[in-house]
């Protein structure tokens, strides 16, 4: 049974109502993942048994697990633990703000699922406090809060595409730190040491995509003694979360605005941390079309 369930993979995909669970569902599934909605985590062990019995024929299956399971829910963590023991179980965690949640809601016409007599708020509240330990311990988070569904459908196939499958898929993100901190990085990094090619009227309309800031930005005092040992830094944790069965990582890089020096900065962090054994690097750029 030991070499039919070495490729098998579970996935637990779980997380805020309104956070888009269902469209990633979807996604998985149209990656031939075969997928289970509104599963009491107490089925799962169940679940897990089929998918021994099935060997090859049921290769990966995603199962769906949120508080519609009621009073079950508070057992997921405990039952996931249970079962790392046997199949390959990763959990997907989405998330969103409290602000995209309530205007999701809003948009729908439903009330939460926790709301009882109260408001929106206080649904998403007592939600976060029940949801808060396997967030904690999920394998990955996704925050879902500035993405719309094509978005959100194509981060997961891109995560979870069967080809090309390395041990450790990582996303190098570039963001303004004046729109906030990406709440689902693992690693962030501050490039605000660097002079801003935005008070350079030549580069300011450009972006680190392009070689003359992306020269300017690398060639200042300390750019590249940064990226040298933040990359060298970054080498034995990334090979750390592949000891440890850890399949996704952020590493966020931030500038003022997203714009000039931390998507240039992003472009060779990404280079090195591809030439890393295991690992597959995609590049994100949050805030570059904003202005």
């Amino acid at each position: 049974m030991a070499d039919e369930t070495e490729h098998q993979e579970m996935l637990i995909v779980t997380g805020m109502s309104g956070a888009g669970r269902s469209t990633a569902a979807n996604a998985l599934e149209d990656l031939g993942w075969y997928v289970v909605d509104n599963l009491p985590p107490q089925m799962l062990r169940p679940l897990v048994e089929l998918v021994e019995r099935a060997g090859n024929s049921l290769p990966r299956i995603a199962a769906v697990v949120d508080i519609r399971g009621r009073d079950f829910f508070s057992e997921l963590q405990e039952i996931i633990q249970a079962l790392r023991t046997g199949v390959n179980v990763r959990v997907m965690f989405l998330d969103a703000t409290d602000a995209a949640l309530v205007r999701r809601f809003e948009a729908v016409r439903r009330p939460h699922p926790l709301q009882g007599d109260g408001t929106l708020l206080d649904g998403i509240g007592a939600e976060r406090a029940r949801v808060a330990a396997i967030r904690e311990s999920s394998d990955f988070v996704v925050d879902t809060s500035d993405l719309n569904i094509h978005q959100l459908a194509t981060l997961v196939t891109d995560t979870f595409a069967e080809a090309d499958r390395a041990g450790l898929r990582v996303t190098v993100l570039s963001f303004g730190f004046k729109y906030g901190i990406p709440t689902d990085a693992d690693h962030v990094a501050d490039a605000r040491f660097l002079p801003n090619p935005f008070w350079e009227p030549e580069l300011r309309a450009l972006t680190g995509e392009d070689e003359r800031v992306s020269g300017y930005v690398l060639g200042q005092p300390g750019a590249m003694e940064f990226i040298d040992a933040y990359a060298a830094a970054l080498a034995p944790v990334m090979a750390g979360y592949q000891r440890e069965n850890k399949r996704h990582a952020t590493v966020a890089i931030g500038c003022t605005g997203g714009k000039h020096r931390s998507v240039a900065i992003v472009r060779e962090i990404a280079g090195r941390l591809g030439q890393l054994p295991g690992v597959a690097v995609s590049i994100k750029d949050r805030d570059l079309g904003r202005e």
